[in-house]
């Protein structure tokens, strides 16, 4: 299968934004988990939100109340708005 996620996303301060990701899966393949991570200045990614169908949605306290799950259903669609 192959991601696919926008170039870029444009945000308007104070509105909320969605930030888009598909998972185009081949036969057989289930998505299970989809992770969202952030980039900063040091070489360790921070961790935003776990989306789980199982074990539903974990959001890391600092986005807490900010980061949504934007879809519902199948994790093909692990998009997330970041709100405000």
């Amino acid at each position: 299968g192959r991601v696919e996620v926008p170039r870029s996303v444009t945000a308007v301060l104070g509105q909320d934004v969605v930030l888009p990701c598909r998972y185009r899966a081949q036969e057989q393949e289930q998505v299970v988990q989809v992770t969202w991570l952030k980039r900063g200045p040091g070489p360790v990614p921070t961790e935003v939100a776990v989306l789980n169908p199982q074990h539903g949605e974990h959001v890391q306290e600092p986005f807490a109340g900010r980061v949504l799950r934007h879809g519902h259903g199948a994790l093909e669609d692990g998009a997330i708005v970041l709100r405000n």
